[in-house]
């Protein structure tokens, strides 16, 4: 879930600029209905899918984001050397709603600014 919440979070916030893709180590192939329902409250529309990051291998990214330590710990040798970022959020896997909306504002509010920073992208006008 938080993996497809940072996808569609930085998506909605950065489109314009820049594209983010999520993949995981072990994907069941759906999206969490609770990370569905914790981003339809902020007017993100998500419908992805949970996919592998070997699905990525050959995609010449230019960040490559980790969510979470057993990510970190696995993420896939890429084919040439990209900048990384790990910030690590909370697992609400089996948690109700709220858990969501917590990690989901987490993920606003230090995802979207790492990125902004490690890219030099400027910051949104107030």
């Amino acid at each position: 879930a938080r993996s497809q919440m940072a996808e569609a979070i930085v998506n909605a916030r950065l489109g314009n600029e820049w594209e983010a893709f999520s993949a995981g180590t072990q994907p069941t192939g759906s999206v969490n209905p609770k990370a569905i329902a914790a981003l339809a409250e902020i007017g993100i529309h998500h419908q992805g899918r949970s996919k592998t990051a070997e699905e990525f291998r050959q995609v010449e990214f230019d960040l490559v984001v980790t969510v979470c330590d057993n990510a970190r710990e696995a993420c896939p040798i890429f084919p040439r050397p990209i900048p990384a970022i790990h910030l690590p959020f909370h697992d609400p896997h089996g948690e109700p709603l709220e858990s969501f909306l917590a990690v989901r504002d987490d993920i606003r509010t230090r995802l979207v600014a790492a990125v902004r920073e490690k890219l030099g992208l400027q910051a949104a006008a107030a």
